[in-house]
């Protein structure tokens, strides 16, 4: 008889059901899953999800100052300032001082910040197929209202209002 040793006989680890028992538990590991597949998918693109959420707001005009951007997707400004350089640098975003306010600098998607959304939005699609694979679709709907409707109660720049699917 050939001798086994207790780490080949012992199960996988797995959470106590104490933990699986608990919503926050569950949201939080899950998000932290989806953060790390997204931020190796993003970064094997050359961007950040970040970027993403810049040129996507860029993109709907709902915003245009540095100001506005940080405080609409609550990023420190000393931050999003170093994220606007790398779009810039990259040729994505243009930026111009405002000429009624010399203060402010407008923020602008160019051509090739639209091209790279489009490849970004395809990234994102991806990801989140994979990641919400064991779902059908009435499933996912649902999961992202009830998302959207704790996202609206809990994060304040998020208010409850139809989005696209």
């Amino acid at each position: 008889m050939s001798e086994t040793t207790t780490t080949e006989r012992q199960a996988p680890p797995v959470f106590p059901n104490e933990l699986l028992a608990s919503g926050m538990f569950l949201l939080k590991r899950l998000g932290m899953a989806a953060k790390e597949r997204s931020m190796a998918a993003y970064e094997e693109a050359g961007l950040h999800p970040y970027h993403h959420s810049i040129l996507a707001l860029l993109d709907e005009g709902s915003c245009a100052t540095q100001g506005a951007i940080a405080d609409a997707l609550d990023y420190d400004k000393s931050q999003l300032v170093g994220l606007l350089d790398e779009l810039e640098e990259e040729g994505l975003i243009e930026r111009r001082r405002d000429p009624s306010d010399r203060r402010r600098q407008i923020v602008r998607i160019t051509p090739a910040g639209r091209k790279t959304l489009e490849r970004l939005r395809r990234l994102a699609r991806k990801l989140e197929d994979e990641f919400l694979a064991p779902l059908d679709t009435a499933e996912r709907r649902e999961l992202h209202g009830l998302l959207v409707r704790l996202a609206a109660q809990h994060l304040p720049n998020c208010p409850l209002r139809e989005t696209k699917a």
